[in-house]
């Protein structure tokens, strides 16, 4: 992988998550060395950059496998992000190697197993930290879809609205038709200011296309940027609002995000009957 080498740990790298392919997916900038940069410096990169998240990363003495991680977007820091997990720990282990990794994040520890495949390439499954699912009050559902510009009756009555936690908070609404999810032109500061005051990092838009493939698109204007290609985070969350809505045991969701941006992903999402927490599976290549 000498490709994939740097001389200096602190300068960011790119790489595309939920993808094979670098003009796919999410980018995400991953820093593989964070230790001499301050909050407003690491600030400042993750602007510069200009991609939804950049993970940092710190070395924990004598734990080699493991490092303090914090995300940033371009406007503030999260607790957590998926994709920019799944990028760093691809980036981490084409360098250290394959095998378990764990990531001290804000939302707590985050197992991320990384494999590399017959091909050479990696892939990374993050375990989430525990999910919780609560009920979405009614007067807040009415002005996220007053902000997005769309109609209650245009909702899909089988996956009401709720909100759900997998390491961030988010507003899951389903729209009844594939249409309706690719129509997407939103008020940006009236819908963050709700998602301020509600705490949520992303609205995850869904459709259900059969019972285990979904289409999924993620507002994020918190963050600054007006619409995240593919959310890891949110995948989580949703994972365990679906066992919560129709109480699923063993189960594997796949979700396409990204399609309506041009930059198609593909997350894979676990539920095990045993564990309450959610795995989420992705690709992650370097960008060029």
């Amino acid at each position: 992988m000498s490709d994939n080498t740097q001389a200096d740990p602190a300068e960011p790298l790119r790489y595309a998550a939920f993808t094979a392919d670098p003009a796919g997916g999410n980018p995400a900038g991953v820093v593989l060395d964070a230790s001499a940069l301050s909050d407003e410096r690491q600030l400042a990169l993750a602007a510069e950059l200009g991609y939804s998240e950049t993970a940092f990363l710190t070395e924990v003495p004598d734990q080699p496998r493991t490092r303090t991680v914090r995300y940033f977007s371009p406007l503030t820091e999260v607790p957590f992000c998926g994709h920019a997990t799944i990028a760093a720990a691809v980036a981490l282990g084409e360098r250290i190697g394959p095998g378990e990794l764990l990531f001290e994040t804000k939302a707590g520890p985050v197992p991320v197993e990384v494999a590399r495949t017959g091909s050479g390439e990696f892939t990374a499954t993050l375990t989430s930290v525990p999910p919780y699912v609560e009920e979405a009050a009614p007067e807040d559902v009415l002005e996220a879809l007053d902000a997005l510009g769309w109609q209650a009756e245009e909702l899909d009555e089988k996956l009401p609205p709720m909100i759900a936690y997998a390491g961030a908070r988010h507003l899951v609404l389903a729209a009844a038709t594939r249409a309706r999810l690719a129509d997407l032109d939103y008020d940006f500061d009236a819908l963050a200011a709700l998602m301020r005051r509600l705490d949520l990092v992303t609205l995850q838009l869904v459709w259900e296309q059969d019972a285990t493939t979904f289409h999924v698109r993620d507002p994020f204007p918190v963050g600054g940027i007006v619409e995240d290609p593919a959310t890891g985070a949110a995948a989580a969350a949703f994972g365990a609002y679906l066992r919560h809505l129709r109480q699923l045991g063993a189960a594997r969701l796949t979700l396409h995000q990204g399609e309506d941006l041009g930059r198609p992903g593909l997350l894979t999402v676990e539920l095990a009957a045993e564990d309450t927490r959610v795995r989420v599976t992705g690709r992650a290549v370097r960008i060029p």
